[in-house]
């Protein structure tokens, strides 16, 4: 059986307070229960730590060779305390954060810098996966989502909503036309995404009022793909607005069928299993993120 805590601070505090009923004061337990574990711990050791006479206790040759060994334990144990609680106040230590290629160009990245500034002991490591990663398998803190959540063992934070837009280039609109009218879309090059299938629908309805699902017809697994070809002058795309807002304002993409496309919003969170303890460079990274993005952050 292995030697425990409080058998190590009862033995420091009789030695360091000269009797049992000292210790026993100090550790505000009984004087019976403070011998019992002192004599559990002699018991476990197999030796005899203090000579007890009539008068005081003394330290045995074994005893005083035990007791700096004891001392380093609680005193290691009180830094760690130490560091642990200053860690909750100051954060420190390596921050994994997980985020599709897109949302980690265009929202994650951009803010590095002002959170850097602030907290400079934490050791960020920003990793892009296209799709759904499992957070203990990649070994991930904290990571963000957009769209649907459907892992219920996730505690999530929500981040703000973005928009999806009909775009183009004017490069392209120049050589192939604008289309008006939705029929039009199959005499023109669609960007679309290879998977999930369920990114290709877009938010327009047809006379009908049946949703849109594109065939694309150059098909990629990432967002910043899709937009670098539309940047291109390679085809019409549809995109959230948080990647494509400087595009549009600088005019480099165009949105096509304003007024037909539909409100569709993607929720946009941070996630973190909902079992552990959250980290204070968790809530800083992602308070700080927030607080960077403003009260609407994917909005025009």
């Amino acid at each position: 059986m292995k030697t425990t805590l409080d058998e190590l601070q009862a033995f420091v505090a009789v030695v360091d307070g000269g009797s049992i009923t000292a210790a026993a004061e100090q550790l505000d337990l009984t004087i019976s229960a403070t011998s019992r574990t002192l004599g559990r711990l002699e018991e476990k050791l197999q030796t005899t730590l203090l000579r007890r006479t009539t008068r005081r206790l003394e330290l045995t040759e074994e005893g005083a060779a035990f007791l700096q060994y004891a001392r380093d334990i609680l005193a290691s144990v009180d830094e760690a305390e130490e560091q642990m609680a200053a860690r909750r106040l100051r954060p420190v230590g390596r921050l994994r954060v997980d985020a599709a290629t897109p949302f980690m160009l265009h929202v994650i990245v951009p803010r590095v810098p002002g959170f850097r500034e602030r907290y400079p002991e934490v050791e960020l490591e920003l990793n892009s996966n296209e799709g759904i990663v499992d957070l203990i398998e990649k070994r991930t803190d904290v990571a963000f989502r957009i769209g649907p959540l459907k892992d219920s063992t996730l505690h999530a934070r929500p981040i703000g909503t973005s928009g999806l837009r009909i775009l183009a280039s004017p490069a392209y609109l120049q050589r192939r036309g604008t289309p008006t009218k939705l029929a039009q879309l199959d005499q023109h090059d669609l960007l679309g995404f290879n998977q999930p299938e369920s990114l290709n629908d877009w938010p327009l309805r047809d006379a009908d009022g049946n949703g849109l699902h594109i065939k694309p017809t150059v098909a990629s697994s990432s967002g910043e793909t899709l937009r670098q070809m539309a940047l291109a002058g390679l085809g019409i795309v549809c995109l959230s607005d948080f990647m494509t807002r400087e595009d549009r304002q600088s005019g480099r993409l165009v949105q096509l069928f304003a007024r037909q496309t539909l409100d569709v919003r993607q929720p946009i969170n941070a996630v973190y299993y909902r079992n552990t303890t959250l980290a204070s460079r968790i809530t800083c990274f992602v308070d700080h993120i927030v607080e960077a993005l403003g009260k609407r952050p994917f909005e025009e």
